[in-house]
């Protein structure tokens, strides 16, 4: 095994050990292109993993080529393990539904396709309830300008990216996708949810 492949797989595990911790809880969010979800959570205190993958769908252990071709059913996603006495299911998906467009099917900005629809993968009974809550809660408000089409699924399985997608923004921030669509809503975050915010490192 090379060294960037040895340090990959030492990543994927302390990712993975946290991920099933009972100390935390998971949550499972589909808003478009993965990179986007990926770095706004990253951004909250509470939150101690954010992973970029594949859910939804009915290919197992698909490539990003496959999911790209909107032929596996898959989303792409972002698995977020938190810690529920820091940061609620509710407190995230706030920030779930204020930093993407729940409003356009199969949609979010110029990326097209199944795989970038807006869905909340629910881990147990509670999340269910509380997002289809806040999502009636939302439309009744008329918060947006027309109905929320979030899909609002049971989570069955989910597939970590490739190496080359985690942590895309932190790696890459003067990409032009990232500098042009990731940044605005890292930076929205910040001025919107200031009180849930890590401390400046």
């Amino acid at each position: 095994m090379s060294e960037n492949r040895h340090h990959e797989s030492r990543d994927a595990d302390r990712e993975d050990a946290v991920l099933g911790s009972e100390e935390f809880e998971k949550a499972t969010f589909g808003a478009g292109c993965f990179w986007c979800t990926e770095a706004v959570f990253q951004q909250l205190k509470g939150v101690h993993s954010v992973v970029s993958g594949y859910s939804g769908g009915h290919v197992a252990h698909p490539t990003y080529q496959q999911v790209t071709s909107g032929t596996t059913g898959h989303a792409e996603v972002t698995q977020v393990a938190f810690d529920p006495d820091v940061i609620s299911f509710d407190e995230l998906l706030e920030v779930f539904w204020q930093t993407h467009d729940p409003t356009t099917l199969n949609r979010q900005g110029n990326d097209f396709g199944p795989q970038y629809r807006s869905a909340v993968f629910y881990h147990n009974d509670e999340q269910r309830q509380l997002a289809e809550h806040y999502k009636q809660k939302l439309d009744e408000s008329g918060a947006f300008d027309a109905p929320i089409v979030t899909e609002i699924a049971p989570f069955a399985e989910f597939y970590r990216a490739e190496s080359y997608h985690q942590n895309y923004f932190d790696g890459n921030p003067y990409q032009p996708y990232c500098a042009m669509v990731v940044r605005p809503k890292v930076e929205k975050v910040k001025k919107v949810f200031k009180d849930k915010l890590k401390p400046a490192q």
